[in-house]
Protein backbone atom coordinates (compact mmCIF):
# COMPACT_ATOMS: atom_id res chain seq x y z
CA UNK A 1 0.00 0.00 0.00
CA UNK A 2 1.36 3.54 -1.05
CA UNK A 3 2.12 5.99 1.47
CA UNK A 4 3.20 9.41 1.70
CA UNK A 5 5.06 10.59 5.52
CA UNK A 6 5.90 14.01 6.13
CA UNK A 7 8.82 15.23 8.47
CA UNK A 8 10.80 18.65 9.28
CA UNK A 9 8.03 20.40 10.43
CA UNK A 10 8.45 22.04 14.49
CA UNK A 11 8.59 25.52 15.42
CA UNK A 12 10.71 28.44 14.35
CA UNK A 13 11.24 32.12 14.59
CA UNK A 14 9.69 34.22 12.19
CA UNK A 15 12.72 34.88 9.62
CA UNK A 16 13.90 31.23 9.88
CA UNK A 17 13.91 28.14 8.06
CA UNK A 18 12.86 24.88 7.75
CA UNK A 19 12.88 21.92 5.41
CA UNK A 20 9.74 19.87 5.17
CA UNK A 21 10.14 16.17 3.42
CA UNK A 22 7.59 13.67 2.19
CA UNK A 23 8.62 10.36 1.45
CA UNK A 24 6.71 7.80 -0.46
CA UNK A 25 6.72 4.57 0.28
CA UNK A 26 5.19 1.69 -1.39
CA UNK A 27 5.74 1.95 -4.79
CA UNK A 28 7.56 4.66 -7.01
CA UNK A 29 5.80 7.82 -7.64
CA UNK A 30 8.00 9.17 -10.29
CA UNK A 31 5.44 9.86 -12.92
CA UNK A 32 2.99 11.84 -10.33
CA UNK A 33 2.84 15.58 -10.26
CA UNK A 34 3.12 16.36 -6.34
CA UNK A 35 2.55 19.27 -4.49
CA UNK A 36 2.33 20.66 -0.85
CA UNK A 37 -0.92 21.83 0.58
CA UNK A 38 -1.64 23.38 4.26
CA UNK A 39 -4.27 24.18 6.99
CA UNK A 40 -3.59 26.88 9.53
CA UNK A 41 -6.23 27.24 12.79
CA UNK A 42 -9.36 27.87 11.58
CA UNK A 43 -8.79 27.76 7.94
CA UNK A 44 -9.28 25.91 5.06
CA UNK A 45 -6.56 23.82 3.11
CA UNK A 46 -5.21 25.63 0.78
CA UNK A 47 -2.31 25.07 -2.12
CA UNK A 48 1.06 25.65 -1.01
CA UNK A 49 3.56 24.19 -4.09
CA UNK A 50 3.70 21.88 -6.67
CA UNK A 51 6.07 20.07 -8.76
CA UNK A 52 5.52 18.20 -12.14
CA UNK A 53 6.85 15.02 -12.00
CA UNK A 54 9.94 15.34 -14.50
CA UNK A 55 10.55 18.69 -12.23
CA UNK A 56 10.46 20.77 -15.27
CA UNK A 57 7.73 23.08 -13.51
CA UNK A 58 7.11 24.42 -10.41
CA UNK A 59 4.05 26.73 -9.27
CA UNK A 60 3.71 28.64 -5.99
CA UNK A 61 0.85 30.44 -3.94
CA UNK A 62 1.68 34.15 -4.46
CA UNK A 63 2.11 34.06 -0.46
CA UNK A 64 5.45 32.05 -0.52
CA UNK A 65 6.82 33.00 -3.98
CA UNK A 66 10.68 33.57 -3.50
CA UNK A 67 10.62 32.06 0.25
CA UNK A 68 10.02 28.70 -0.80
CA UNK A 69 10.94 26.28 -3.01
CA UNK A 70 9.48 22.57 -3.72
CA UNK A 71 11.53 20.16 -5.26
CA UNK A 72 12.11 16.20 -5.50
CA UNK A 73 14.33 13.29 -5.58
CA UNK A 74 13.28 10.32 -8.12
CA UNK A 75 15.54 8.22 -7.20
CA UNK A 76 14.36 8.48 -3.51
CA UNK A 77 10.85 8.79 -3.74
CA UNK A 78 11.38 11.74 -1.57
CA UNK A 79 9.56 15.73 -2.23
CA UNK A 80 10.77 18.55 -0.40
CA UNK A 81 9.79 22.21 0.30
CA UNK A 82 12.31 24.48 1.51
CA UNK A 83 10.52 27.32 3.69
CA UNK A 84 13.23 30.66 4.20
CA UNK A 85 11.70 33.49 5.87
CA UNK A 86 8.95 31.96 7.37
CA UNK A 87 5.84 34.48 8.49
CA UNK A 88 3.36 33.46 11.48
CA UNK A 89 0.79 33.88 8.91
CA UNK A 90 2.95 30.38 7.99
CA UNK A 91 1.85 28.36 10.76
CA UNK A 92 -0.17 25.51 9.40
CA UNK A 93 -0.11 21.55 9.29
CA UNK A 94 1.72 20.96 5.68
CA UNK A 95 0.40 17.83 3.71
CA UNK A 96 2.16 16.46 0.74
CA UNK A 97 0.18 15.03 -1.81
CA UNK A 98 0.08 12.58 -4.82
CA UNK A 99 -1.99 13.69 -8.35
CA UNK A 100 -3.96 10.77 -9.15
CA UNK A 101 -3.16 11.87 -13.26
CA UNK A 102 -0.16 9.74 -14.44
CA UNK A 103 2.36 12.21 -16.24
CA UNK A 104 -0.03 14.90 -16.12
CA UNK A 105 0.11 17.97 -18.49
CA UNK A 106 -0.99 20.41 -16.20
CA UNK A 107 -0.35 21.32 -12.54
CA UNK A 108 -3.18 21.55 -10.04
CA UNK A 109 -3.73 23.92 -7.67
CA UNK A 110 -7.17 21.99 -6.27
CA UNK A 111 -6.82 19.48 -3.46
CA UNK A 112 -9.64 16.88 -5.41
CA UNK A 113 -7.46 16.22 -8.35
CA UNK A 114 -4.85 14.23 -5.50
CA UNK A 115 -5.69 11.50 -4.82
CA UNK A 116 -2.83 10.08 -1.63
CA UNK A 117 -2.36 12.39 1.38
CA UNK A 118 0.45 12.30 4.20
CA UNK A 119 -0.88 12.77 7.36
CA UNK A 120 0.62 16.12 7.79
CA UNK A 121 3.40 17.68 10.25
CA UNK A 122 2.96 21.05 12.10
CA UNK A 123 4.71 24.11 11.58
CA UNK A 124 4.83 26.98 14.00
CA UNK A 125 5.84 30.21 13.13
CA UNK A 126 6.49 32.68 16.56
CA UNK A 127 6.56 36.18 16.32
Amino acid sequence: QVQLVESGGGLVQAGGSLRLSCVASGRSLSSYDMAWFRQGPGKEREFVAAITWSSSNTYYTDSVKGRFTISRDNTKNTMYLQMNNLKPDDTAVYYCAKDQVEYGPLIATLSVRYDLWGQGTQVTVSS
